[in-house]
């Protein structure tokens, strides 16, 4: 199916984040083009978010996926929460309706999907580590999983027990002694290009006890803390897989349209995520 050429009538969709990546605009753009779809996706970065999303009011721009560190500090900037966002005070998505912008949140969407997928049970005893946006995200598909053992690792007293408090669960601020069986990144330790990127997220001895380990970053999906679970024999879940769920979410809330497995799988091969 051939895409339209960009015109007058192209509906923009678009990312903010503080570092773009070209994930989403590859993953989206190859859709649209598979779909045969008047769409086009470009990342941007801003240093006034007020003016940045008053833009995607402004200017009729579709959706705009919402990065860090901009998932809590946009929600003043918008009309409407959806329950996905409301329950967790994040955004990483919003939907433009002629003028009114409706915030989502498909990390938790996606994250909730990986849970059930990967049939892991809600009595596993999991360590969390992080307390922002994407955190929230995580912890709240945790606890409406049915899981009820839970401990939040962060650095950041106040956010951590916050986090752990709204959800239900333990706040430390080091995993010590703890040897839960299913171990959750959700800092930004093992992504590339940070100061962390060499670091493992948890401790060998932690893995070595673990089942299960989940990281969130993408970017590599392959992170010191999946390939050390991985030469462990244990089960893994990556950024990789985070990703590409809540991109299709977003296509879908954008479009209308849910594009099949081969297409999705072939997107994601294309963005290289």
């Amino acid at each position: 199916m051939s895409k339209p050429a960009i015109g007058r009538d192209t509906r923009l969709c678009m990312s903010l984040s503080a570092r773009p990546g070209n994930f989403g605009s590859r993953f989206h753009n190859h859709l649209y083009e598979s779909l045969g779809l008047d769409y086009v996706y470009k990342a941007f970065s801003t240093k006034d978010l007020a003016a940045a999303i008053g833009g995607i009011r402004a200017l009729n721009i579709r959706g705009c996926a919402i990065s860090m560190p901009f998932k809590e500090a946009c929600i003043a900037l918008i009309d409407e929460l959806t329950p996905s966002a409301s329950a967790i005070e994040s955004v990483n998505t919003i939907v433009n309706d002629d003028g009114h912008l409706r915030g989502y949140n498909t990390d938790y969407i996606a994250i909730a999907k990986l849970i059930a997928s990967h049939a892991i049970s809600p009595q596993s005893r999991f360590a969390l580590r992080g307390s922002g946006g994407m955190a929230k995200a995580v912890a709240a598909a945790f606890r409406d999983a049915g899981f009820e053992h839970g401990v939040i690792v962060a650095r950041n007293e106040p956010a951590g027990r916050s986090l752990a408090a709204v959800c239900g669960y333990r706040w430390q601020p080091q995993l010590g002694d703890l040897r839960p069986l299913l171990l959750v990144n959700v800092t930004p330790v093992g992504m590339a290009g940070g100061a962390e990127s060499a670091d493992l997220a948890f401790a060998e001895e932690a893995i070595d006890a673990a089942e299960i380990a989940f990281d969130v970053v993408a970017i590599p999906s392959e992170t010191p803390l999946i390939r050390a679970a991985r030469a462990r024999g244990k089960r893994v879940i990556t950024g990789h897989d985070v990703i590409v769920l809540q991109a299709l979410e977003q296509f879908v809330l954008y479009t209308g349209m849910r594009p099949s497995e081969a297409q999705v799988r072939a997107a994601a091969a294309f963005a290289g995520g």
